[in-house]
């Protein structure tokens, strides 16, 4: 069963995406908030698809944590499915842009669209010069009002594993002033990485208390984040973390 519902989200989610990643290319004549929604209608869609043909809910905790100002998401990266439904996370009548790589621009429909909607791409081998490049296009971002979303494991992880905490999402929010939101998921239990096939479940997204990154260096804004983040995911996941289980197995915390 998981195979068929599988195919037939495969089939309908290239359907969608080709329609829609045409219609953004088409609107790059008209505002750019066309274009953003646009991709509101897309999010709709795939979403529904998720939850009716691949039987993937979802919750989102913690919505009062978000500032009132455009700020930097640091979150975990699990599978595709948190590059759309992250979207959703920000204030209604906000929109919000990924840093992702240059590469990325040059998928048809998929990567036209990224191109169309002024996301932030870098070149990854250009080193400092790329964490500079991040600073200029997300503080322009940010002055315009959108969130800017930053996955800082660098790649989609496969739940209980951890990769080093890359520094782009706190340089720039700490060379911008803008707070730090992070986020915890859990879509990797439903949705593994690099599988083709998906399983039913249900999915939280649980957004942290804001990090003001007034006075604090880089190293402090990303030694915060990824503390709350992993802290979080030993909640949402306790299966996958020994050390999660055995602490709740303790009679301290008994």
């Amino acid at each position: 069963m998981n195979l068929l519902r599988s195919v037939a989200f495969m089939l309908g989610s290239a359907l969608w995406t080709m329609v829609f990643g045409t219609l953004v290319v088409l609107a790059i004549l008209g505002p750019l908030l066309l274009r953003f929604r646009i991709i509101w209608y897309y999010r709709r869609g795939f979403m529904w698809m998720t939850e009716h043909i691949l039987g993937i809910t979802h919750e989102l905790r913690g919505r009062e944590n978000l500032p009132k100002e455009p700020s930097v998401m640091l979150s975990k990266h699990q599978s595709a499915w948190e590059t759309v439904a992250l979207q959703d996370v920000v204030p209604e009548g906000t929109y919000c842009v990924f840093v992702l790589k240059k590469e990325l621009l040059k998928l048809p429909f998929f990567g036209w669209g990224l191109a169309a909607l002024q996301m932030i791409s870098i070149d990854r081998a250009a080193g400092r010069e790329a964490l500079n490049e991040v600073v200029v296009q997300g503080a322009d971002r940010l002055k315009r009002g959108f969130w800017i979303i930053i996955f800082p494991e660098g790649t989609r992880v496969a739940p209980g594993k951890t990769l080093r905490y890359k520094q782009g999402g706190a340089y720039l929010a700490s060379h911008t002033g803008a707070k730090v939101v992070p986020i915890a998921h859990n879509a990797g239990e439903c949705w593994p990485r690099n599988a083709f096939i998906k399983r039913p479940g249900h999915v939280v997204i649980s957004i942290g208390p804001a990090i003001d990154t007034a006075g604090l260096s880089q190293e402090e804004v990303n030694t915060r984040t990824e503390a709350w983040i992993e802290g979080e995911m030993r909640h949402l996941s306790p299966h996958r973390y020994p050390d999660a289980a055995t602490k709740s197995s303790s009679p301290a915390a008994a």
